[in-house]
C-alpha cells in the first residue's frame, strides 16, 4: 500500500560523527524535530518545513542536510547529502526500498554572511549592469560566485601570456616557482593552526568514531560558498609515532561542483572573484567533461580559451572573459558550449589537471595533515577526478601547497633568527648557537649551521640516564642539509629529545661542532655515555681531546645494528651476523667468549675483523653498565621518523615543529608522572613490569645461604643454572644487575630469602619522582609575532650551492646497506614488468 507521507526525525544543535560502519549525531544540546514529509515534497518545501518546525533563524543560518543512508552490504550507514529535488526523492524512497521505517536527517548550520542580494544557499548575486557594458543584468551562480579563497597559483603580474599560455608543454615547469605567498600572513600563526588541526579538530583517533563535520578555521572556510559545506574528511593522527602513516583514501566525494547552470555549463555574465578563480573553475569543468582546452589569449584584463580539438573536430566550444572596470572581478562575456567533440581514446592524465590545481585540491588536506604522502595525494586525485597523475606532478602540487601555508624556503632562513629570539624570549635559558659565513655583501651572511636546545630539555636531562644517542638525517626541502639530533632516555625507557642542529652535511667538522655545542652549553656530565653509528666524523670527534668527549671523561659506544650491518656488508653470511648479535647482547664474558669461539671456527677472518674493534664499544658484557642496556640508536632513529614529514618543510616550520612536539611530550608525560606520584607508585611502568616478571621467576629458584653477613648465596634456576650472589656488593654472576640498573631475578630471590627490600637495588633514575622531575619543566607559549624582539643582526641567506637543482622526487642520498634489505628476500623485482630476477635498469 502506498503512503502519502513519510515520518522523519530531524536532529540539530549537535555534530555529526562517523565510524567505519555508521553515522551518528551527538552533542549535549542535541534537539530533535519530528516531521511528516509528503511523498512529493521538493527540496525547497523541505527546507521551509524545517525552518518552521525548529527555532532556526533563516535570516542568520543556511541549512546543510545530511541523511543517514543505509548501504546494501550489511548493517552499514554512510552520510548522504541532500541538496536538491533529486536527492530528496532518493531519500524519501528509502522507506519503500529498504527496511527503514523513518528517516534520520542531520542538520548543520552555516552562518549567512552579509552579501549583495543574497539568495538561498549562500550564492552571491552580483549585478554586472554597472560594471559591464554588455547591456545584460545576469547574476553569477555556481561555486565561483561565492567568495572562493584565492589560491594565488595562476595569477598574472604583467600583460604577457601567463603560465597557461600557448606553450602548454612547459606549464608545470614554469609554474613551479610561481606560487604566490601572502607576505602579510604569519607563518608562525599558520603553523600553529596546522598543528592544532592535526591534534584537536576531530574526535580523538583512539575513539571508535571520527568527526565528519569538518569544522574549519574561519579564515580558511568561506561558509557562504555551498561548494565548501562538505569538504572531504582527512585522516588525523594524534600519536607522533604514526606521523609517517597516511590513509590514502577514506573520504567521500559528497559535492559535485557545478558551474553556471544546472547543466554544468558556464553562462554569459557569470562573475568570478579573480582570474585565478576563473582559471580553476575552467580547469575543473574541463576535467569533469573529460575535454581539454588551449589558451588563445591571456593577460591581466583578458582571458580567451577554445577547445583543443577545435580545428580537428570543428568543436565550437569557446570562452571569453574580461575584467570588470575598476575591479579585479572577471566576467564571462562570450561563451559557446558545450563540447561537441569526442576523445579518440582513454587518457590516464589530463593536461588541465596540473600541479596548481592539485595544490588547490589538497590545501585542506595539507593543513590537516602536513605529512600527507605523495601516494595519498595521487589516490585523492584519482578518487575525485578519475585520473592517475604522475608522482612528479603530485609532489610539485604538495610543495606548492606547503609553500602557501609555511612560506617560502629562501625567506625562512631570513626569518629564522627572529623566531629563535622569540623562543629565547618566552623560554629563557634556551640555547641557540649560529655559525655563518661572511660574504662581500653588506649586512648579509651565508647560513652554515644552527644549534638549538630548549630550556626544559636541558633541565630535565639531569634526571635521565647518563646516556645520549646521536644521529643525523637528511632534509628534503628546497635546500639540502642535515638535521643532527641528540636524544636521552628517561626512567621509563622512553626517548628524551635533547638537542638539534641544522648543518651543511655530516662530516668531521660538523659533528665536532655539534658535540662541542652539547658539551659546552647543555651538559658537562662526567662519565656520560654516547651511542652512535661508526660515521668517520663521529669517530674523529669523539677521540678529539679538545672537544671534551674523549675517555675517560666520557664513554663512547656504537650501535649494535650498525655494527652488525657493517659486518654483514663485509662477510655476507647471516649465521655469522646472528652470532655477532648474540655476542654483543651477552651479559657475561663467558657467553661472549663462547659465541666468539664459534665465529672463529666458522670463519677465522671474521673473528680477526671483530677483534680489531675495541670490544667495549659493541659488547654488553664488557660495557661496565655505561649504556644501561641500550644497544642501538633506536631512540634517535624513532624521533627521526617523527620528523620525517617535517623534513621537507622550510626551516622555520621545522624548528617550530620541534618546539611543539617536545611540548606535547612534556605535557603528556608530566601528567603520567603526576598521576603515578598521586597513586604512590614508587617506580616507572617499565621497571615495574620488569621487576614483576623477575619476581615470578625468583619464586621457582632454589637458594643456598653461605654467609648471612655478606649475603653470599648460590641460586639455582629452574633450568639448572647456578649463579653466585653477593648482596653486600650488589653482584651476581649473571651480570645483569649493573648492566640494567635494577635487580636480576637471582638477586630478588636472595632478597626474599633474607627478607631484604630488593627495591633498594633499583637505581634512582627509575623512580617515579625522577621520572616526574624529568618532565616537570614547562614550555611557555611563544608570544604573538608582533611582540617578538627585533633582530638587528645581518640578514641570513642560504648558500646557492645547497639548493636542489632537479625537479620532482629528490634522488635518495641514503647509503643503503644490509639493514635496508628485508630478511628472507633473495631476489629483486622489476618495477616495470613486475617480474622477478631483474630490475628496471637491467
Amino acid at each position: 500500500m502506498s503512503v502519502s507521507t513519510i515520518p522523519m526525525i530531524c536532529y540539530y544543535n549537535g555534530q555529526i560523527v562517523r565510524t567505519k560502519t555508521d553515522v551518528e549525531y551527538e552533542g549535549s544540546e542535541t534537539c530533535i524535530a519530528p516531521l511528516m514529509i509528503p511523498i512529493e515534497c521538493t527540496f525547497q518545501q523541505l527546507i521551509d518545513m524545517i525552518y518552521s518546525k525548529t527555532t532556526i533563524d533563516k535570516r542568520r543560518f543556511n541549512l546543510v542536510l545530511i541523511c543517514k543512508y543505509p548501504l546494501r552490504n550489511g548493517n552499514r550507514f554512510q552520510p548522504f547529502p541532500v541538496r536538491d529535488d533529486s536527492s530528496v526523492r532518493e531519500m524519501l524512497d528509502l522507506v519503500n526500498t529498504t527496511t527503514i521505517e523513518e528517516i534520520e536527517l542531520y542538520i548543520k548550520f552555516v552562518r549567512v554572511k552579509a552579501q549583495l542580494n543574497q539568495s538561498v544557499g549562500g550564492h552571491e548575486d552580483l549585478s554586472v549592469r554597472d560594471h559591464y557594458n554588455a547591456g545584460q543584468s545576469v547574476y553569477g551562480c555556481g561555486p565561483s560566485t561565492g567568495a572562493v579563497p584565492n589560491t594565488g597559483l595562476d595569477g598574472d603580474d604583467d600583460d604577457s601570456a601567463d603560465e597557461e599560455g600557448n606553450d602548454q608543454d612547459v606549464n608545470d615547469e614554469r609554474a613551479r616557482d610561481d606560487v604566490d605567498v601572502d607576505e602579510n600572513a604569519s607563518s608562525f600563526r599558520t603553523f600553529n593552526q596546522v598543528l592544532e588541526n592535526e591534534q584537536g579538530i576531530y574526535v580523538s583517533a583512539q575513539a571508535p568514531y571520527c568527526d565528519v563535520s569538518n569544522h574549519q578555521d574561519d579564515e580558511t572556510l568561506d561558509e557562504s560558498s555551498p561548494g565548501n559545506y562538505h569538504l572531504p574528511p582527512t585522516p588525523q593522527f594524534e600519536h607522533v609515532e604514526n606521523l609517517d602513516i597516511v590513509v590514502a583514501s577514506c573520504w567521500t566525494p559528497w559535492v559535485q561542483h557545478t558551474t553556471g547552470c544546472s547543466s554544468g555549463e558556464f553562462v554569459i555574465g557569470q562573475v568570478f572573484n579573480s582570474k585565478s578563480d576563473l582559471q580553476e573553475a575552467v580547469k575543473i569543468y574541463s576535467i569533469t567533461a573529460h575535454q581539454e582546452y588551449v589558451v588563445v589569449a591571456s593577460s591581466k584584463k583578458l582571458f580567451v580559451l577554445k577547445c583543443k580539438k577545435a580545428e580537428e573536430c570543428h568543436c565550437p566550444w569557446k570562452l571569453r572573459a574580461m575584467v570588470m572596470k575598476d575591479t579585479s572581478l572577471f566576467v564571462i562575456n562570450k561563451y559557446t558550449g558545450p563540447h561537441t567533440c569526442v576523445n579518440p581514446c582513454l587518457n590516464r592524465d589530463h593536461h588541465q589537471l596540473d600541479s596548481n590545481l592539485v595544490a588547490s585540491h589538497i590545501k585542506a588536506l595539507i593543513k590537516a595533515q602536513f605529512t600527507l604522502s605523495t601516494a595519498a595525494i595521487q589516490a585523492s586525485v584519482m578518487e575525485k577526478w578519475g585520473y592517475q597523475i604522475s608522482y612528479k606532478k603530485a609532489l610539485d602540487g604538495k610543495h606548492k601547497a606547503i609553500r602557501q601555508f609555511f612560506g617560502d624556503f629562501f625567506q625562512s632562513y631570513t626569518e629564522l633568527p627572529r623566531l629563535f629570539l622569540a623562543i629565547e624570549q618566552s623560554n629563557p635559558g634556551s640555547i641557540v648557537i649560529w655559525k655563518t659565513l661572511e660574504i662581500n655583501m653588506p649586512n648579509t651572511e651565508i647560513f652554515q649551521r644552527v644549534f638549538w636546545s630548549f630550556k626544559p630539555s636541558i633541565e630535565g636531562f639531569q634526571h635521565c640516564h647518563p646516556v645520549i644517542s646521536i644521529d643525523g638525517t637528511h632534509l628534503y626541502g628546497k635546500y639540502k642539509g642535515k638535521l643532527l639530533i641528540a636524544m636521552g632516555c628517561d626512567g621509563n625507557n622512553q626517548l628524551f629529545p635533547l638537542t638539534f642542529a641544522i648543518t651543511e652535511g655530516e662530516n668531521t667538522d660538523s659533528w665536532g661542532w655539534f658535540l662541542a655545542c652539547i658539551r659546552n652549553t647543555v651538559t658537562q656530565w662526567m662519565g656520560i655515555c654516547v651511542i652512535s653509528d661508526r660515521h668517520p666524523g663521529i669517530m674523529a670527534a669523539m677521540s678529539d681531546p679538545h672537544l671534551g668527549w674523549a675517555a675517560p671523561s666520557t664513554y663512547h659506544r656504537i650501535c649494535m645494528h650498525h655494527f652488525a650491518s657493517n659486518f654483514m656488508t663485509r662477510f655476507k653470511y647471516n649465521v655469522l651476523k646472528n652470532l655477532v648479535c648474540r655476542a654483543a647482547l651477552a651479559s657475561t664474558e663467558r657467553k661472549f667468549d663462547k659465541h666468539m669461539n664459534t665465529i672463529g671456527r666458522i670463519n677465522p677472518e671474521a673473528l680477526q675483523w671483530l677483534e680489531a674493534v675495541p670490544v667495549q664499544l659493541w659488547a654488553l658484557s664488557h660495557d661496565g653498565g655505561r649504556r644501561y642496556g641500550l644497544m642501538t640508536t633506536n631512540i634517535s632513529e624513532v624521533f627521526n621518523s617523527v620528523l620525517k614529514g617535517a623534513r621537507s618543510l622550510p626551516v622555520t616550520a621545522l624548528v617550530q615543529l620541534t618546539f611543539f612536539r617536545l611540548n606535547g611530550y612534556f605535557v603528556a608525560r608530566r601528567e603520567l608522572g603526576a598521576n603515578r606520584l598521586a597513586s604512590d607508585e614508587r617506580f616507572t611502568p617499565y621497571v615495574d613490569a620488569q621487576i614483576q616478571s623477575r619476581v615470578v621467576k625468583a619464586g621457582s629458584m632454589e637458594i643456598v645461604l653461605y654467609d648471612h653477613v655478606q649475603g653470599l648465596f648460590h641460586v639455582k634456576s629452574r633450568r639448572g643454572q647456578i649463579h653466585r650472589l653477593n648482596l653486600h656488593k650488589k653482584k651476581c654472576t649473571c651480570g645483569k644487575t649493573p648492566i640494567y640498573g635494577f635487580p636480576c631475578s637471582h638477586m630478588i630471590a636472595g632478597c626474599q630469602h633474607r627478607c631484604v627490600d630488593f627495591r633498594l637495588f633499583v637505581e634512582s633514575y627509575y623512580t617515579t619522582q625522577s621520572y616526574y622531575d624529568t618532565w616537570a619543566y614547562l614550555f611557555h607559549p611563544i608570544f604573538n609575532e608582533d611582540e617578538w624582539p627585533l633582530y638587528g643582526g645581518p640578514t641570513i641567506v642560504p648558500l646557492d650551492s645547497m639548493q636542489r637543482t632537479g625537479s620532482g622526487r629528490p634522488r635518495s642520498t641514503r647509503l643503503h646497506n644490509e639493514m635496508d634489505v628485508r630478511e628472507g628476500k633473495t631476489s629483486i623485482t622489476c618495477g616495470l614488468c613486475k617480474q622477478m630476477g631483474h630490475n628496471r635498469r637491467s
